[in-house]
C-alpha cells in the first residue's frame, strides 16, 4: 500500500519543509506555507498515463563529432511574434506565456492558433478557464474560427494527455497552466507541486512527440509567473505579456530563448478585433511628441536587434521639501539620481532644491545605459526652460566623471533616426569612425555632457 507523507511547500518559491512555518526560509515570505500530501508509489510502478518503454542508455560523445542540422521552425503571420521567438516556433518546445490578468494572453495565442489552423496546422486549444461555447464566442469575436482548431475544455492532465495522443496535434495551447491537475497529486490545482508535475509532463508530451506547446501562466501581485521558480527553468522559452489596462498597447518581451535573443520585443495594439501588430513603433512612441517644448528628447534605444526611437520627458521644478522629490516612469529611479548628481559635479547646476519627474513616454521601459546622455539634455532642457531643437536625436552612455561614452549598434539606431526626419544626432565620438553616416542627417560626436550641451544649448 502507498505510503502518505505530509509536507508543507511555500506557493512563492517551492520550498519544503516538515513542519509550518510562518516564514519561509527561502523566499523571507509571510503565510505562503501550505500543507500537501505526497502518496509514494509502491516500488515498481509507474503513474497511469506514463509510457513504460525501457530507458536507452547514451554514451558520452565528443563534442566535433556530432552532426547538427537547422532546427525547423514554423513561421506564423504574426512577424512580431516570430522575431520574439527567434524566427519562428520551434517543433517541440515548450513556450509560456506570463502576464496581468485581462492583458490579452488568451487573445493572442486564439489568434496566433487561428493563423497557425488557416495555414494547414492542426492545432489544439485546451482550455481550463471558459467553456467551449465562450471559447466559440471569442474564437467569433476575433474571426478566429477554423476547421482546423479544436476545442478542448478539461483541466485533468490525465484527460488531456489521452487526447493529444488521439488527435495528434502540431501545436497545443494550455490556458493556463495553473488550472491544470496531475490526478496522481493529491495538493490542489495551482499549487506549487501540481504546477511542477504538470509542467514536467507537458513537457515530456512535447519533446517525445515532437509537439511546441504553449502554456499561459498566471503571476503575482509582484509581476512573477506565479508557481515554482523551477518552472521557467524547465520550459524552453519564457515571454511577458506587458502593458497598462489603460492603454491600448502591449509589449511581449521575451526574458528566456533557447533558440533566439533574449532582448526582443514585440509591440501589439489591442483593439475591437484583437491584437495588431505596429510595425513601425519608432512613429507610434513619437506621433504625440510636441515640438519646441522644454525638457523633451528623443534618443534611439536598442531591444534586441530592433532600434527603437523614444521620447523622454523630465519636469524640474523647485521644491517645497526639505528633501526633493526624484520620482521616474520606464527608467531606473536610481539611474536618475546618478546622473543629476553628474550634472551637479560637472556641470555646475544647482538641483539639490529642485523636484524632478522623469518619464517615457508611451509606456516603455528603458534600461540600456545609452539612454544616459538623453536624460541628462531632458533634465538641463527643462532645469533652464529651453527647448532642444525638434530633430535632435541623443544617443550615449554618460560616466561619473562626465565623459560621454561608446555605445554599441550606433549605425542601425542612426539609420532608424534619418528614417524618421531627425537632421541631427549627438553620439559619442568614440564611436565616429568605422562606419558611413546616413543621408540626411548630421552626425556629432562629443566626448564630455559638457561639449553635448554646448552643441544642445549653444545660447546658454
Amino acid at each position: 500500500m502507498a505510503k502518505k507523507k505530509i509536507k508543507f511547500i511555500c506557493q512563492s518559491c517551492g520550498y519544503e519543509s516538515a513542519k509550518w512555518m510562518g516564514k519561509c526560509p527561502g523566499c523571507a515570505a509571510w503565510n505562503t506555507m501550505t500543507e500537501e500530501t505526497e502518496v509514494a508509489a509502491p516500488k515498481g510502478t509507474r503513474g497511469a498515463f506514463q509510457h513504460s518503454a525501457p530507458q536507452i542508455a547514451q554514451k558520452a560523445t565528443p563534442i566535433n563529432s556530432i552532426e547538427t542540422k537547422e532546427e525547423p521552425r514554423t513561421k506564423t503571420e504574426m512577424e512580431e511574434l516570430n522575431r520574439v521567438l527567434g524566427g519562428g516556433i520551434v517543433s517541440g518546445s515548450l513556450v509560456l506565456i506570463g502576464g496581468d490578468p485581462g492583458i490579452g494572453k488568451s487573445t493572442l495565442l486564439l489568434q496566433v492558433s487561428a493563423l497557425l489552423a488557416k495555414a494547414g496546422k492542426k492545432v489544439l486549444y485546451i482550455s481550463g478557464e471558459e467553456s467551449i461555447r465562450q471559447t466559440k464566442m471569442r474564437a467569433e469575436r476575433l474571426n478566429a474560427v477554423s476547421g482546423d482548431l479544436l476545442i478542448f475544455a478539461e483541466t485533468n492532465l490525465e484527460l488531456i494527455h489521452h487526447t493529444i495522443e488521439e488527435v495528434e496535434p502540431d501545436f497545443v495551447i494550455v490556458d493556463s497552466i495553473q488550472t491544470v491537475y496531475h490526478p496522481e497529486v493529491t495538493s490542489a490545482p495551482g499549487s506549487v507541486t501540481q504546477v511542477r508535475e504538470s509542467t514536467a509532463e507537458l513537457m515530456r508530451v512535447a519533446k517525445t512527440k515532437n509537439i511546441a506547446i504553449f502554456l499561459v501562466g498566471h503571476v503575482t501581485k509582484e509581476g512573477q509567473i506565479a508557481g515554482p521558480r523551477i518552472l521557467e527553468h524547465m520550459v524552453d522559452t519564457v515571454l511577458y505579456f506587458e502593458g497598462e489596462r489603460h492603454h491600448t498597447y502591449r509589449i511581449l518581451r521575451s526574458v528566456k530563448n533557447r533558440f533566439g535573443s533574449t532582448n526582443e520585443i514585440a509591440i501589439f495594439e489591442m483593439l475591437q478585433g484583437g491584437l495588431k501588430e505596429v510595425l513601425n513603433p519608432s512613429e507610434l512612441f513619437l506621433q504625440e511628441r510636441s515640438s519646441g517644448t522644454a525638457g523633451s528628447t528623443v534618443v534611439a534605444s536598442m531591444e534586441g536587434t530592433r532600434p527603437i526611437l523614444v521620447e523622454i520627458q523630465a519636469l524640474v521644478t523647485p521644491s517645497s521639501f526639505n528633501y526633493p522629490k526624484r520620482m521616474a516612469t520606464g527608467i531606473d529611479q536610481n539611474r536618475v539620481s546618478l546622473l543629476m548628481a553628474v550634472l551637479e559635479k560637472r556641470v555646475g547646476l544647482m538641483l539639490q532644491s529642485q523636484d524632478a519627474y522623469i518619464k517615457v513616454a508611451g509606456g516603455v521601459k528603458l534600461d540600456e545605459p545609452a539612454i544616459d546622455l538623453a536624460v541628462l539634455a531632458s533634465i538641463v532642457s527643462s532645469f533652464r526652460d529651453i527647448a532642444p531643437k525638434v530633430d535632435d536625436c541623443i544617443i550615449g552612455e554618460v560616466g561619473l566623471t562626465g565623459e560621454v561614452r561608446r555605445v554599441s549598434r550606433i549605425e542601425q539606431r542612426v539609420q532608424e533616426a534619418a528614417k524618421l526626419g531627425f537632421k541631427r544626432a549627438i553620439i559619442p565620438k568614440s564611436n565616429m569612425g568605422g562606419w558611413d553616416f546616413p543621408e540626411g542627417i548630421r552626425v556629432v560626436g562629443v566626448e564630455t555632457i559638457n561639449e553635448a550641451l554646448k552643441e544642445l544649448f549653444p545660447q546658454q
